[in-house]
Formats: C-alpha cells, sequence, structure tokens
C-alpha cells in the first residue's frame, strides 16, 4: 500500500508518502507562501527524492476541510486531478481529526482549534482507544467560549493545539476549568504525514470514494456566500 498524502486546508502546506507501516517521505513548510506555489512542487519533490514513480500511489489522501476555502479547493483539486489521471480513490480525511492525530495515544481528550475567524473556531473533540480515534464532538463552527465551555462540561483533561490556539490563547487560559496542556508546535499543526497515517486507517476500512465524488467540507459558507445572503436579505 503506498498512499500520497496532501495537506493544504491551513497556513501549513504539506505532502508525503506513506506506506502501512511507515512515513517514507515528507516535505512541510510553513512559511505563508500560497499553496498554489508550493504543494505540486512539494510533492513532485517527495516523489523525486523517493525515487518512487507515482504510478505506483495506491490512493491519494487530502485534508478534507474545514480550513481556509482556497486552501481547500488547492488541495482538493490537486487530490481529484491525481486520482483522476492514476484512477485511484480519494481518501478524505476530515482536518480536526487529522489534526488531532498528532497526539495519538494521549490520555484524556484532544480539542483541536482552528482560527475561523469572527471569534470562532472550528473544532472537534476526540480520545484515543490504543491508535484508533474516537470522535466525542463533530467537527463544527463555533464561538470560542462555547468551545471551552463544552471541553470543560467533560470534565477530563483536555490537550489544544491547532493554528487557533495561539489567537485564542488568553480566552483558553482564562475559562478552561479542566487540566489542561497546549501541544508544542512540532505537533500543533497540520501535516501530511499525520493525515497519512490516519489515512491507512481509513483505506483499511474501506472508508475511499472517487475522485469525482470528492469535494471539501467547509462547515460553513464562504465570506462571499455570507455578504451575498446578508445583501439580499435586507
Amino acid at each position: 500500500m503506498l498512499i500520497l498524502a496532501l495537506e493544504s486546508s491551513g497556513l501549513v502546506a504539506s505532502a508525503a508518502l506513506v506506506s502501512e507501516d511507515k512515513v517514507i517521505g515528507e516535505y512541510t513548510s510553513n512559511f505563508k507562501k500560497t499553496h498554489s506555489q508550493t504543494l505540486l512542487p512539494m510533492m513532485d519533490a517527495v516523489l523525486k527524492l523517493t525515487g518512487i514513480d507515482i504510478k505506483e500511489i495506491d490512493a491519494v489522501a487530502v485534508s478534507g476541510g474545514p480550513g481556509s476555502f482556497t486552501g481547500l479547493r488547492i488541495g482538493s483539486a490537486t487530490a481529484k486531478g491525481m486520482g483522476l489521471a492514476l484512477d485511484v480513490p480519494i481518501i478524505n480525511v476530515p482536518t480536526l481529526e487529522a489534526i488531532a492525530y498528532n497526539a495519538c495515544g494521549t490520555e484524556g481528550v484532544v480539542c483541536p482549534l482552528m482560527d475561523a475567524r469572527r471569534n470562532q473556531g472550528y473544532t472537534g473533540v476526540y480520545e484515543f482507544e490504543g491508535d484508533t480515534i474516537r470522535t466525542i464532538i463533530e467537527q463544527q463552527a463555533l464561538p470560542v467560549e462555547e468551545i471551552i465551555s463544552r471541553v470543560n462540561a467533560l470534565g477530563r483533561k483536555v490537550i489544544y493545539l491547532g493554528d487557533g490556539v495561539p489567537v485564542y490563547r488568553d480566552i483558553i487560559e482564562k475559562s478552561t476549568a479542566v487540566p489542561y496542556l497546549i501541544a508544542p508546535m512540532h505537533m500543533s499543526v497540520q501535516r501530511a504525514g499525520t493525515l497519512g497515517a490516519l489515512a491507512v486507517q481509513y483505506y483499511k476500512a474501506g472508508r475511499v470514494e472517487t475522485a469525482a465524488e470528492h469535494h471539501p467540507d467547509y462547515l460553513r459558507p464562504s465570506q462571499a456566500e455570507r455578504e451575498y445572503a446578508e445583501k439580499h436579505e435586507k
């Protein structure tokens, strides 16, 4: 089994090749360049460095949302193109689940938090049984205060991670009433290697789709769509 994993849902751009039991190669950048500039060159670099022919790939895994609308579209379009060209399935991995998988095996619960702006975050809450991730709260867009309230209601130690943590750190520190830890920087953001490791489980479980079926999950309308709706409600 050989999976090409692509991550472009947030500030990080990342591409990786993973097999059933290891990350073969990974290229990650968190340098604020547009994903249209970085994702394909990264993918090409990983293939060249590992010496693997792209025709050997069995599936393409992609971060399926939520996240940056532009980033998700770039990742989705790239994955769909690869899926069609190679005639391989797409593994659509929820973004927040993939971020949470950075903390695989931890005790307590894991709360990934992505900045959705307007004092909201994309979030979900997860726990682990061995290397299996289980969803406690489905991924959704919520006001940050409500996210923390829901975490507090669980009454369990929590690890926060994701690009929303530094944005809302003051609120987290002020309002979290259970024991908590803020993940270190190497565990806190999206990584294609982590996405690929989780995609292996999806692949084995048959949780795949065709390139034609794939589409990202934005969770909420884009800013342009919201502004259009507000304008026409008046």
